[in-house]
């Protein structure tokens, strides 16, 4: 394990139109020592071709491919596998982050002495315009804080893999994230940087901030039962707990 190097989990599946600008974000960043690990879920469209000519002109950006589709938790779980660095971060490939995002969340982690830690972020559409939306959350997560929303954004977390180790979720299709904060969190409470450090790309098709209610209150109960084992009536409580604090954080952690 690298001592200063940070991994960068960037699962991707046909985000040829957007993982460029993603990329760029990277290589923006005024922290230097990082390695992008680009985790394909066998895409259809032109996405390797796209990031090619960045694969070849930058040692530090990495591709890797499954050898089936298989959803992206096991494209996440690939890339943590490899990963060589003690500061984890996640970057999906069709958001963005801000030039001072690894510089001043490592540097917040360091002086605290936090091994889990987020950011606020903001939105923009399918054309990179921003909303003028941003999301906040919690300064301090529990773990039963964890358990009652998932507060983090993806795109913002960071945790220090010396004290969590290799992280490996359940194969299930959504909130995998989610499961893998729920491990994260057994380990090590949560911090907010609370700072706008990312962009998240909201409204692309098959996103899940395209679904209904009745199909995320589904993968709530799922993520629950299937990733995190818990019983029957405990993944029917958790669900609607998270459906309670998801309203409480539009009121209070989403300012327009």
């Amino acid at each position: 394990m690298c001592s200063d190097l940070v991994s960068i989990i960037t699962p991707t599946y046909n985000c040829a139109k957007f993982i460029e600008e993603t990329i760029r974000s990277v290589q923006a960043q005024t922290y230097q020592n990082w390695e992008m690990i680009i985790s394909d879920d066998c895409s259809t469209d032109n996405t390797k071709e796209i990031i090619a000519p960045y694969l070849a002109n930058d040692a530090r950006i990495k591709y890797i491919c499954n050898e089936k589709n298989s959803g992206a938790a096991t494209t996440r779980n690939n890339a943590l596998r490899v990963a060589k660095g003690r500061w984890i971060a996640f970057l999906d490939s069709d958001d963005l982050w801000l030039p001072e995002k690894l510089e001043k969340q490592i540097a917040f982690m360091e002086k605290n002495g936090y091994a889990f830690s987020y950011t606020k972020y903001s939105e923009i559409d399918e054309f990179s315009n921003e909303l003028n939306i941003e999301i906040s959350g919690p300064r301090k997560i529990s773990k039963c804080g964890m358990y009652a929303y998932c507060w983090p954004g993806c795109l913002t977390v960071m945790y220090d893999a010396r004290v969590v180790g290799l992280i490996q979720i359940a194969d299930i299709k959504k909130n995998n994230d989610y499961a893998m904060w729920l491990k994260v969190i057994h380990k090590t409470r949560c911090y907010l940087l609370p700072e706008c450090l990312a962009k998240y790309r909201r409204g692309r098709v098959g996103s899940i901030s395209t679904h209904s209610y009745s199909a995320l209150i589904k993968w709530h109960y799922r993520l629950f039962r299937e990733a995190d084992n818990k019983g029957r009536f405990s993944s029917a409580i958790l669900t609607f707990v998270n459906l309670c604090f998801g309203c409480l954080k539009k009121i209070v952690y989403v300012k327009k």
